[in-house]
C-alpha cells in the first residue's frame, strides 16, 4: 500500500556549496544474508563476503566513503554475532572504537537513532549519512559527488535527504520515491546537482504499476541512503516515533555522561520498538528531498544478480573457483577450497559449494531460498550451517 505526505521541505537556509559541512558517515552492517547461503552465514553475511570483487562489500563501502568523510568520522553499526568479523574487516580503515554492536536486531529506525546518538556525542549539530554496507557501486567518483551534494543539502536546511537510484527496469523488489518539483541546487559547475522535493514513498509495487513508474520518469528507487543532521533526525523521532525516541533518549544521555556504551545498549536496546526508518520517519515527514543518483548501483539481492559483474564464457556461464561446464549455458557456479565442480548438460543453475554445504537451484527459484533454509534449521547441526 502506498503512503504519502505532501512535501514541504524547509527553505530556511540557502543551499550551500559542496565543501560544507564536516561530514560523518554511519554504515549499517547487519542482517542475516540468507539469500547468499551457503557462503553467507549469520556471523558472516553478504556484506562480509567478496561477492563481487576481491574484498568484502563492507570493505568496498568503507573505501568508497574515504573521499567524503575522514576515518575518524566513520562508524559501523553491526550485530553482536558479526562484531568480531566486522572488526577484522575494518582494521586499519576506521578506529576500532567506531565499531558499535547492537545487542539485538531492532530494524533500521533504531539503528538510525543509535547513529544520531553516536554522531551527536561528537557534534550536536553534526550532519551524517546512513548507508548500507552491501551494495555494489563501481563509479566511485560519481558516488562521492552525489553524496557530497546530499551533505550540502542537509547542511544547508532542515531537510531529510535521500539518494534515489534511477530505475533501469520495472523492478517489483524495491521501494520507489516519487519526486516532486525542484527544491534547489547545490554545488557549482560540473558538480552542481538539482535536488527535488519528495511527493511520496511507495512500497514494492506490482509489475504493471512498476512499469508505469518507469515510463513516467518521476520515480526513483529507494536504496536506503540517507543524509541528515542530528537535530533534524532527532526532531523527527520526537514527532513521529515518540515511544522509540524515549528509549533512544537513554542512549543519548549515557553517551553525554560518557557511560560505558555496551552496558547501556545491552539494557536499553532490546526494549526499543522494532520498525524500519521508512515507516517510522520518512513516510510521515514533510521535509524530505531527493538527490537523483548519477552512479551505477546494484544491491545484488540474490545469487543470480552476481553473474553480471563477472565475465561469462561463450555460453553465458560464470564460474568462480575450480569449475567446468560442458554442454550447458547460463549457469552461475561458485566453488571454495579448490574443490572441482562440474556441470554437464544443464542450463540456468546456481551452484555454490562450500566446505560443509552445497546449494543447487534454478536461477528462477533464487527468491525461494528461505523455504529451503527453514528445513536446514531443523537439523541438529543447524547452528553451524546457518
Amino acid at each position: 500500500m502506498a503512503k504519502s505526505k505532501p512535501a514541504k521541505p524547509s527553505r530556511s537556509a540557502k543551499p550551500a556549496d559542496l565543501s560544507a559541512p564536516q561530514p560523518y558517515v554511519v554504515i549499517i552492517a547487519g542482517g542475516k544474508g540468507e539469500r547468499f547461503w551457503p557462503q553467507s552465514r549469520a556471523a558472516r553475511p553478504k556484506h562480509l563476503l567478496p561477492v563481487v570483487g576481491e574484498t568484502s562489500l563492507l570493505a568496498q563501502t568503507l573505501e568508497r566513503v574515504r573521499g567524503v568523510a575522514p576515518a575518524k568520522n566513520t562508524f559501523v553499526i553491526t550485530s553482536a554475532v558479526q562484531a568480531r568479523e566486522v572488526a577484522r574487516v575494518c582494521r586499519g580503515l576506521i578506529p576500532a572504537a567506531n565499531i558499535v554492536a547492537e545487542p539485538a536486531g531492532r530494524d533500521t529506525a533504531a539503528a538510525v537513532g543509535l547513529a544520531a546518538a553516536l554522531v551527536g556525542a561528537r557534534d550536536p549539530r553534526g550532519v551524517f549519512a546512513v548507508l548500507p554496507a552491501d551494495h555494489v557501486i563501481h563509479d566511485t567518483a560519481a558516488y562521492q559527488s552525489d553524496l557530497r551534494a546530499a551533505f550540502a543539502a542537509a547542511g544547508a536546511a532542515d531537510v531529510m535527504v535521500t539518494i534515489g537510484i534511477a530505475p533501469t527496469e520495472p523492478a517489483t523488489g524495491f521501494g520507489y520515491i516519487q519526486r516532486g518539483g525542484e527544491w534547489g541546487r547545490v554545488g557549482a559547475g560540473k558538480v552542481a546537482k538539482t535536488v527535488y522535493e519528495v511527493k511520496r514513498f511507495v512500497e514494492k509495487p506490482k509489475a504493471d504499476v512498476a512499469a508505469e513508474y518507469l515510463k513516467s520518469g518521476d520515480y526513483v528507487w529507494n536504496a536506503g541512503m540517507f543524509v541528515w543532521s542530528v537535530p533534524v533526525v532527532e526532531a523527527a523521532f520526537a514527532a513521529h516515533a515518540p515511544e522509540l525516541d524515549a528509549g533512544l533518549a537513554k542512549i543519548r544521555a549515557a553517551l553525554k555522561k560518557k557511560q560505558a556504551l555496551a552496558a547501556v545498549l545491552k539494557k536499553v536496546y532490546p526494549t526499543l520498538v522494532k520498525i524500519s526508518v521508512d515507516y517510522a520517519l520518512l513516510e510521515k515527514s514533510t521535509n524530505v528531498v531527493v538527490v537523483p543518483s548519477s552512479f551505477d548501483w546494484d544491491d545484488v539481492g540474490a545469487w543470480p544478480a552476481v553473474a553480471k559483474h563477472f565475465a561469462a564464457d561463450a555460453a553465458g556461464n560464470v564460474g568462480r573457483g575450480e569449475v567446468i561446464v560442458e554442454q550447458g549455458g547460463g549457469n552461475l557456479v561458485f566453488s571454495e577450497g579448490g574443490h572441482l565442480v562440474t556441470l554437464l548438460g544443464v542450463d540456468g543453475l546456481v551452484v555454490v559449494h562450500t566446505k560443509d554445504a552445497t546449494l543447487v537451484m534454478p536461477k528462477a527459484r533464487a527468491q525461494d531460498i528461505k523455504a529451503l533454509l527453514a528445513k536446514v534449521a531443523l537439523r541438529k547441526d543447524a547452528a553451524k550451517l546457518l
